[in-house]
């Protein structure tokens, strides 16, 4: 009898699995950059990209409830559009986005470690990508445990630069009103560009729903851990943004490398050592739960008869998808080794939300013909209508931006 996944994963599991795959090494960066393009505003183009985002992760939500099995998008869009080719096409650019982004996460590590240690890149890279496959392979609640204390020291040290900041509180009364846009062009222009970086921000709760099959009372806890990550990642960005601001003009925030060790060392007088430990400890976590949601979208597919039988394979004593998971490793090896990846991240954010708006769109269509099971989360038609648009218009900004 073929072994099955075991459903271990709790509510609390899922959130902490959920901010440690929204919440990753890019905010530590993010700050600078949105600084220099939004602002004062910068707040509330965190807010308002959150919203739209929020769109998106209220569609995912109520399709985890309605359809609870590993595969996530690719198994939407089945469900939507009834074609087993575009629904296959999905899950392959999903696992693609999500290893290309593991390979470039595994290089940026390497890039932090050897300035520690001198290693050779290859054999660090190798070692690494060893590392995590094997932690992907080991078990799901072994792997996402070690996410989630990783997740808990990265979010630690977010909750850190704000507690270190609060002093700043003071200059409240003086710069708080710049914070607060007014109703014209200017200050519209300058959200509206910095949605358009924030957004990316908040990509990470789509990974959720590939491990679906995994997940204690799925229709119940799978919806709830998305919103609850969505509304933590938010207050979280929300509170840096404005600590950081409150602490540097913006000016300032936006020509420094490493922002938030910049913040650090001014609010506390200490060496940013320790931001830069735990911005490498996110690094790794990214791309853990890349590779785990790379396996599981494979194995969905697999499954589901879209790809080889062997990808569905479930290991009899670590019940989770071994080869899928060592295919998805090799990939991340291969492409890590490459090391040209930058055009190729480009297009993962290209095809994200590509997969954002068909998805959208897939659940707008579920909606006219098949109410939601009782008990299940349901949101109004209009939430996919509205997150179909402001995903596929951000596909045509990207790819505007491309040739231009």
């Amino acid at each position: 009898m073929e072994s099955k996944l075991n459903r271990t994963l709790s509510l609390p599991q899922m959130v902490l699995y959920g901010l440690g795959t929204t919440i990753g090494a890019g905010i530590y960066a993010l700050v600078g950059e949105l600084a220099g393009i939004s602002g004062y505003l910068a707040p509330a183009a965190f807010l308002v990209a959150a919203i739209l985002a929020g769109m998106t992760a209220m569609s995912f939500a109520e399709l985890s409830g309605r359809y609870p099995q590993a595969a996530g998008a690719a198994l939407y869009v089945k469900q939507g559009f009834d074609s087993d080719r575009l629904s296959t096409l999905i899950g392959l650019l999903v696992v693609l986005a999500g290893l290309v982004s593991a390979s470039a996460l595994v290089n940026g590590f390497i890039g932090y470690f050897s300035q520690l240690i001198h290693i050779q890149p290859t054999v660090s890279i190798v070692l690494l990508v060893l590392i995590i496959g094997a932690l992907a392979a080991w078990g799901i609640a072994e792997s996402v445990f070690i996410a989630s204390i990783i997740t808990l020291i990265e979010v630690g040290g977010l909750l850190l630069i704000i507690y270190t900041g609060l002093p700043n509180l003071d200059n409240l009364t003086e710069i708080g009103p710049l914070f607060i846009p007014d109703l014209n062009f200017t200050s519209v222009s300058l959200i509206y560009s910095g949605v358009l970086l924030a957004f990316f921000a908040f990509i990470g709760f789509e990974d959720m729903v590939d491990v679906a099959e995994e997940v204690k009372n799925v229709s119940r806890t799978l919806p709830l851990a998305i919103l609850l990550t969505l509304t933590i990642t938010t207050l979280i960005y929300i509170g840096v943004m404005i600590i950081a601001l409150l602490s540097f003009p913006p000016e300032e925030l936006a020509k420094s490398q490493a922002p938030m060790a910049l913040l650090y060392e001014h609010n506390t007088g200490n060496s940013a050592t320790l931001i830069t430990f735990i911005g490498m400890f996110a690094i790794i976590n990214g791309a853990l739960i890349q590779v785990i949601m790379g396996s599981r979208v494979l194995y969905g597919l697999s499954c589901r008869g879209l790809l080889p039988k062997p990808f569905c394979h479930v290991h009899p004593k670590t019940h989770t998808p071994v080869n899928s998971t060592l295919t998805a490793s090799l990939i991340v090896l291969i492409l890590a080794l490459i090391g040209e990846l930058s055009s190729l991240a480009q297009a993962t954010s290209i095809i994200m939300l590509m997969v954002f708006s068909i998805v959208n769109l897939s659940l707008w269509r579920i909606k006219k013909h098949q109410p939601a099971p009782y008990g299940n989360l349901s949101v109004p038609r209009w939430v996919p209508l509205l997150g179909f648009l402001s995903s596929s218009g951000l596909v045509l900004f990207e790819v505007t931006n491309l040739f231009t």
